[in-house]
């Protein structure tokens, strides 16, 4: 009982470290990106998203690396299924979620075809070898030339007046802490997790669907909601879309190309759920451009549905 609790506790700080480190990694690389006059629009598609996309690549990169390779495909498909069933669910019951003509024209359905892509390379040979890492990350490179494409037709808008008075070095200096923090925390939370799958009988799969999921999406959890309820639903839109995009192609890119990591037969029925996900936030807001509290209630459901199936 004391391992179980002492574990646990670890889990807790692990988790809490991912999301300090993200929170000032993110208030870091934003506020660098200012100073030399970056737009705040291209800041916010590409360095926010990775940011939020961190813990997942931490963890991911860091129990591949330890032999526990079925956490990283079920922590980022996990990730992927919370991101939108859980996240854009709660917000959209608080605050319906307006969403963007590009994002409902391009950037949904490129999730779609990520994911398909992804169960595509994994199921092939039953895992996503360095070859495979590669063409993700030449997708990644494709989706960022996109989204410079996109923010030069945008406006810039100001930075936040606690990052623009910041003075260089702290900023650095955050984003290196905060880095520093991503990675002893996900060190931490892979081993808790895959001690706790021992303990319990529980698969490595299972925990990283779940509970090292629910963990790395706290991040984008927080922003979200937080988002909602000031009256700003529109930021979480963006967040969760970037971040399901970077999942796919920054984390699992790069962890494949470090090491060839394991994609089980066991995932198939997860992928499918990961497309269905992103296919059911498409439907949703595909009419009013707009994910309505219906359509949250919908996503809600189906997580609910998901989470039963993975019980048994």
């Amino acid at each position: 009982m004391l391992q179980i609790i002492i574990q646990l506790l670890l889990l807790v700080a692990g988790f809490c470290l991912l999301m300090k480190g993200a929170d000032w990694f993110v208030e870091g690389a934003s506020g660098i990106a200012d100073k030399f006059g970056i737009p705040q629009l291209v800041i916010g598609l590409t360095i926010v998203a990775i940011g939020t996309s961190l813990p997942e690549a931490a963890v991911s990169i860091s129990a591949a690396l330890k032999g526990s390779a079925e956490i990283t495909i079920g922590n980022v498909l996990g990730s992927n299924i919370l991101n939108i069933l859980i996240i854009l669910g709660l917000t959209s019951v608080i605050r319906a979620v307006p969403v963007q003509k590009s994002t409902v024209k391009y950037e949904i359905p490129f999730v779609v075809l990520m994911t398909v892509l992804l169960a595509g390379l994994g199921l092939l040979d039953h895992q996503v070898g360095r070859a495979d890492g590669l063409i993700l990350w030449g997708m990644l490179l494709f989706y960022l030339c996109y989204l410079l494409k996109m923010a030069k037709k945008g406006t810039e808008t100001e930075a936040d007046e606690k990052e623009k008075n910041m003075p260089l070095w702290k900023l650095i200096s955050l984003v290196i802490i905060g880095g520093i923090m991503i990675v002893f925390g996900s060190d931490v939370t892979v081993d808790a997790a895959t001690e706790l799958a021992t303990i319990f009988g529980m698969s490595e799969r299972f925990i990283g669907l779940t509970i090292v999921a629910l963990g790395t999406s706290l991040p984008e959890l927080v922003t979200s909601v937080t988002a909602a309820v000031k009256g700003k639903a529109d930021i979480a839109m963006g967040n969760i879309v970037g971040s399901n995009i970077f999942n796919i192609l920054f984390v699992v890119g790069t962890t494949a190309v470090i090491t060839p990591v394991v994609y089980s037969p066991a995932f198939l029925v997860d992928s499918f759920v990961a497309i269905g996900a992103a296919a059911l936030l498409l439907l949703c807001v595909l009419k009013d451009r707009k994910l309505a509290r219906l359509g949250g209630i919908l996503m809600l459901l189906g997580y609910a549905g998901y989470f039963v199936y993975l019980m048994k």
